[in-house]
């Protein structure tokens, strides 16, 4: 284990970076995971209602949101690196700034995401 999960304190430039690396593996799951949804939708309409009745479902719906969220965080966060790489909000204020909006816009994303998902079928 990295010492300095245990030496530092855990800024939002840190969490940034870690959110933004788990929402990358999670990310890796739902890729694996759509094709196989698609494949079952595109087995007919028995197939079809199958996959809706699936993803229309509590768990289902708990996959779409978390797949989303992951994806909105991650491309949120992935223009913030990009900025940084091209020279923008290189000073530590900058850099923790962008962290925290980047956080605070995954969390927004994934709240309203949990909403709209919330109403889908019935909540």
């Amino acid at each position: 284990m990295s010492p300095r999960l245990s030496i530092y304190r855990w800024r939002a430039p840190m969490m940034a970076s870690l959110a933004h690396r788990v929402s990358g593996l999670m990310l890796i799951v739902f890729i694996v995971a759509y094709p196989c949804l698609l494949a079952v939708m595109l087995g007919g309409p028995e197939g079809f209602a199958r996959a809706r009745e699936a993803l229309t479902s509590p768990l289902g719906r708990l996959f779409l949101w978390a797949s989303g969220a992951a994806l909105a965080y991650h491309w949120l966060n992935g223009l913030r690196f990009l900025l940084l790489d091209a020279g923008f909000g290189e000073s530590r204020e900058a850099m923790r700034m962008s962290a925290k909006l980047a956080l605070g816009a995954g969390v927004t994303a994934a709240l309203g995401l949990g909403a709209a998902l919330w109403t889908m079928g019935g909540g």
